[in-house]
């Protein structure tokens, strides 16, 4: 993975719950992001259960950041639910394409979120592999925003979808990160000395096993 250096073992400690409102609406997005690491994000999407390990994330700090869609204070049909309360979905389409997976943090009116840009699929690899067109899986075909919006069944039309609800959330199943790389975001350079940050954050999937769902 890009910026990558060494590795990071995750171990599941067994335990399963569901993350709460409140863990997002923390006043640090940084804090969340890293936090973000070895969480279990979930879809429910059409009847089918996908699940996978969060092992990169990316801290957006709204007004003050020019990375964020939201610097400046800009407010437009498609940042506004950046400015809702945090645990939230905000789901926007990146060159036409792509579906980009991010979550709304902190409280009303201070537009924080943070980018899903990796997982580690841990449910569903069958459903996985039909939509990505692959015959195997391996933690990196799910290395990038994009492709776990396309692996999980993310599409920017669940934008404003709410974390607590039963399509799209998040659960805490105990995996504990032991280390973590911390590095510039990717692909920012037009933000100048914002893009050299260090709001990226990640763990490496190697050593993960899947299992059937």
């Amino acid at each position: 993975m890009d910026g990558c250096i060494g590795k990071v073992k995750i171990e599941c400690m067994g335990v399963v719950q569901k993350l709460p409102g409140v863990f997002f609406r923390g006043s640090s997005v940084t804090l969340i992001a890293r936090e973000l690491l070895g969480k279990v994000l979930v879809t429910q999407i059409d009847g089918v259960r996908t699940a996978g390990i969060i092992t990169e994330t990316e801290a957006y700090e709204g007004v003050t950041d020019k990375a964020s869609h939201a610097f400046g204070g800009r407010l437009t049909s498609r940042t506004e639910v950046m400015y809702r309360e945090g645990g939230l979905a905000y789901v926007y389409l990146c060159y036409g394409i792509h579906s980009l997976f991010n979550i709304v943090t902190n409280r009303r009116d201070i537009p924080h979120a943070v980018l899903i840009r990796g997982v580690f699929v841990i449910e569903g690899v069958p459903e996985v592999l039909k939509r990505l067109g692959k015959t195997s899986y391996h933690g990196g075909l799910t290395q990038g925003p994009g492709l776990v919006s396309k692996a999980l069944g993310i599409h920017y039309r669940d934008t404003g979808e709410d974390l607590q609800g039963e399509k799209i959330w998040l659960e805490d199943r105990g995996y504990q990160t032991h280390e973590v790389q911390i590095t510039p975001r990717i692909g920012i350079a037009y933000a100048g000395p914002d893009a050299l940050l260090p709001y990226r954050y990640v763990c490496d999937y190697h050593g993960f096993t899947t299992r059937n769902p």
